[in-house]
């Protein structure tokens, strides 16, 4: 095993850092439910069966309403390294090979795994078609005549799903292709909407806050599988212990030089509770 340093890299007059990095923007943070824990296994309990009211009568005993609790959980068990070897000699002599810049450059590469993996959860999302929206069964090809659509659609479905309250407080979100982004901002701006002030106002990373949604951008979803929902109803899990953390090695299996190692240990949930206010919305 060996790295490739191309000639000029070890530098006689060079600038001493490398080129800016090019990085998927990555949202998880913003619309997830984010738990650091030292724990393999986290319980989520919630109330499965609620009290209902009962019909009373004056002068008469009433009845008692039973309820249910049931245990959800988030077990922190899947477990993605990033390990990188330099070789002693070129950790000497090429200035460009840096403990701290690779170890930056390992944490940008587990925020996009996440962003991947949770992109990836559609599973267990309520559907979300072209039906959704008043057409064909089938998937959506997202345009400027439809986009509102969409958005107006998702607010609907969470109501309908006496989610409004959640919504109130944590807020919605779509997470588009950039495709997508790109039609939306035609559609505001035909309707006389300041998407860069708006933005501005309201701090949305990487993206708009617009029809009371917060429209976020990735490149790392699903093919055909869009995310979007109420905040906080998908979990991550993450062993608090290892994220953001590196291990130097010393010589790691008898190779001269030192092992770079960053790790993630995290989990995934969807609140069970609360499944149908998170939308796998199907594109074309």
């Amino acid at each position: 095993m060996s790295n490739t340093f191309n000639s000029g890299v070890y530098p006689e007059e060079w600038m001493t850092k490398l080129q800016e990095r090019l990085d998927a923007p990555t949202n998880w943070k913003e619309v997830c439910e984010v738990i650091y824990s030292n724990t393999k296994i986290f319980n989520l309990p919630y109330m499965s069966t609620e009290p209902v009211i009962q019909t009373g009568t004056r002068g008469t005993a009433y009845g008692f309403s039973d309820f249910a609790l049931t245990n959800d959980t988030i077990d922190i068990s899947t477990y993605k390294p990033v390990p990188v070897f330099i070789d002693r000699a070129d950790l000497a002599q090429c200035s460009l090979v840096n403990q701290m810049e690779l170890a930056e450059r390992q944490g940008a590469i587990i925020d996009e795994w996440i962003e991947t993996a949770i992109l990836a959860n559609h599973a267990n999302w309520t559907n979300f078609t072209n039906a959704s929206i008043g057409g064909a069964a089938g998937n959506i090809t997202v345009s400027a005549t439809n986009i509102d659509d969409i958005i107006r659609g998702i607010k609907r479905e969470i109501g309908e799903a006496n989610g409004q309250d959640l919504a109130d407080r944590k807020g919605v979100f779509i997470v588009w292709r950039y495709a997508d982004l790109e039609i939306l901002e035609q559609f505001a701006q035909a309707n006389g909407f300041n998407l860069a002030d708006k933005a501005l106002k309201n701090g949305i990373k990487t993206g708009y806050h617009f029809m009371g949604v917060d429209h976020y951008v990735s490149n790392n979803h699903t093919s055909g599988h869009l995310f979007a929902g109420v905040k906080g109803i998908q979990q991550i899990g993450i062993l608090k212990e290892t994220y953001g953390q590196i291990v130097i090695t010393q010589d790691p299996n008898l190779q001269s030089g030192i092992g770079v190692i960053s790790r993630v240990d995290y989990g995934l949930n969807v609140r069970a509770a609360h499944s149908g206010l998170v939308f796998d919305v199907t594109v074309a």
